[in-house]
């Protein structure tokens, strides 16, 4: 395949942020509890107790909470670009969707399932210009660029690959929430049949 979608993926990144053990620690352990219990049910005394740093330590390399969330969400955002590229180095444009679907669908029923990471945080930041929602949406029009690159990329018109990049990614988020709701194992096979379908329909 050509190498447009994998350099896109690796060339759209965001700057790594400075690295440390302690920020680490305190990105991980703010990572498990803001998506198992939900970004302001979660303070920064309880992340600072489960990091095992100090005060101190925390603010400086986060200068306040909402730092740290934004950080979580382009976290999240790294750990995806990065799985993206290590899917395209080795699969074909037309390989990729139905690998995604699938890592979706094994995602979505895998323990600790809470539902999509970017959509839980912007459920709890309605703010269309904060910080954190800006980091959302970047994510978000990545990931939908990539859809439509490749989708591009296996013979679609330009137009058409738009139009069903859009159509996949409100198919991923539905199931990501429907899964996240219950019964995960038939929205995982139903999200599974739909892509088919709409790949099928060209």
């Amino acid at each position: 395949m050509s190498t447009s979608a994998a350099t896109s993926a690796s060339a759209d990144a965001p700057p790594v942020p400075r690295r440390s053990a302690a920020r680490e620690r305190v990105l991980a352990a703010a990572t498990r509890l803001f998506y198992a219990e939900g970004i302001h049910a979660v303070g920064v005394d309880r992340i600072i107790t489960e990091a095992g740093v100090t005060r101190a330590t925390f603010y400086r390399h986060f200068p306040g909470k909402e730092d740290l969330v934004r950080s979580y969400v382009e976290e999240w955002d790294a750990r995806v670009r990065a799985e993206a590229v290590s899917v395209l180095a080795r699969l074909t444009a037309e390989q990729v969707l139905p690998a995604l679907v699938a890592r979706l669908a094994e995602e979505m029923c895998g323990p600790g399932f809470r539902g999509c990471p970017f959509i839980n945080a912007a459920a709890e930041y309605p703010d269309a210009d904060h910080p954190v929602t800006l980091a959302i949406a970047a994510h978000r029009q990545w990931f939908r660029g990539l859809l439509a690159r490749l989708l591009a990329e296996t013979g679609l018109p330009v137009e058409a690959a738009e139009q069903r990049a859009d159509e996949l990614v409100l198919l991923r988020d539905g199931a990501m929430v429907g899964a996240a709701l219950g019964a995960p194992t038939p929205v995982a096979a139903t999200l599974e049949r739909a892509v088919r379908e709409l790949l099928r329909a060209g």
